[in-house]
């Protein structure tokens, strides 16, 4: 399995931009499909975007659609989320995601340990 960490999160205004990061361990990143959920108080983890191996093809929930980009660097080791018009309904631990298979399966087999995104009205 690969280790993640995501960075990145804090407290923004509503309109406002945050650029999440999921630094990944090991020489294996290349062969993996990456995707970032997101779980709110109360309610059930779910689906943000995905992107493949090798960041040729990105899929994205209707919520996350026209604000969000999901990108990645082999060579870095790292996947990003770049969220843009940020609403109060963003606001939720967000959690990096991968497995060997694209596009992810709704359990993927590694994630990180979640960053902290909240945006004020």
């Amino acid at each position: 399995q690969v280790q993640l960490v995501e960075s990145g999160g804090g407290l923004v205004q509503a309109g406002g931009s945050l650029r999440l990061s999921c630094a990944a361990s090991g020489r294996t990143f290349s062969r993996y499909a990456m995707g970032w959920f997101r779980q709110a108080p109360g309610k059930e983890r779910e689906f943000v975007a995905r992107i493949s191996w090798s960041g040729t093809v990105t899929y994205y929930a209707d919520s996350a659609k026209g604000r969000f980009t999901i990108s990645r660097d082999n060579a870095k080791n790292t996947v990003w989320l770049q969220m843009n018009g940020l609403k109060p309904e963003d606001t939720a631990v967000y959690y990096c995601a991968a497995d060997k298979t694209y596009p992810l399966p709704a359990q993927p087999e590694s994630w990180g340990q979640g960053t902290q995104v909240t945006v004020s009205s």
